[in-house]
């Protein structure tokens, strides 16, 4: 009797071979974190907070799920401790503040005795007379003028000396137009002290022939004003001390009668005010 064929199942040799089921090895009487109960979670402590709450995981996931389905949180930096520059800048602006204020404090409470026992003031200057040695038309039209000035300055200071220092300026216009100027003679006036001085002022004008016209029929009023300007460096003297320059600046509006050559001039007018110029 013929042996029966027997037919055998064709194996693939390509294809990969199964790998084996190994159950997970779980001790008796425990479960696996992934089937954890509410009751145990609650037993631990695990997401009764209200943060555990709102971000707690949904059960039943493995501890790599978990880990992704947690939220991560960032912790806030820590804040660097301040440096104490700030206050020690606040501290040294506080002390300078506090010596300017002093200074300022002191400077005026010295000003203030100063003035009480000083009681200073401002001289006073009047012009005595004028004079016109020449005024005349010159070949090229500019007009030449020289007058012969005489001020009374006075120091009505009980206390305080005034040093009229080199550099100082009198001069006469009409109407913006500088006629002539001259220097101011230095010297030092004492207290309460009247000085006269004498000042001789040269001048030329290049609208000579439209200055002429000018003054002529001004002349023919009686009325002429004329400007006479002061400006004069000072030192001031206060007891034995010697201040430092100041600048008297003075203006006096006159109306003389006529300026005819080598006359006396009437002056019918003589209004001057003076300030201190640092």
């Amino acid at each position: 009797m013929a042996d029966h064929q027997r037919i055998h199942p064709a194996v693939d040799v390509e294809a990969p071979p199964p790998s084996p089921t190994v159950p997970p090895m779980v001790p008796h009487g425990h479960q696996s974190s992934s089937t954890i109960t509410q009751k145990e979670m609650k037993e631990r402590g695990i997401g009764t907070s209200p943060v555990d709450q709102q971000h707690r995981p949904p059960l039943g996931l493995r501890p790599s799920q978990v880990a992704r389905a947690i939220p991560v949180i960032p912790a806030e930096p820590e804040q660097p401790e301040k440096r104490s520059s700030s206050s020690t800048y606040c501290r040294c602006m506080c002390w300078a503040l506090s010596i300017l204020l002093l200074v300022l404090i002191t400077i005026g409470a010295t000003g203030g005795i100063l003035y009480i026992i000083f009681r200073p003031k401002l001289p006073s200057y009047s012009v005595n007379s004028l004079k016109i040695s020449d005024l005349r038309l010159k070949l090229d039209m500019s007009l030449y003028a020289e007058f012969d000035v005489k001020i009374t300055a006075n120091n009505p200071n009980k206390k305080i000396g005034i040093y009229y220092e080199q550099g100082g300026r009198l001069s006469v216009w009409y109407i913006n137009m500088r006629l002539c100027e001259g220097a101011l003679p230095k010297f030092y006036q004492g207290h309460q002290n009247k000085t006269v001085i004498n000042v001789v002022l040269t001048g030329q004008n290049q609208y000579g022939n439209t200055l002429m016209n000018a003054l002529q029929q001004q002349q023919q009023t009686g009325s002429i004003p004329l400007d006479l300007k002061v400006d004069a460096p000072v030192a001031i003297q206060v007891g034995t001390l010697k201040l430092r320059k100041v600048r008297i600046l003075g203006q006096c509006l006159l109306v003389v009668d006529s300026l005819t050559a080598n006359n006396f001039i009437s002056i019918k007018a003589n209004n001057c005010r003076f300030r201190l110029k640092p």
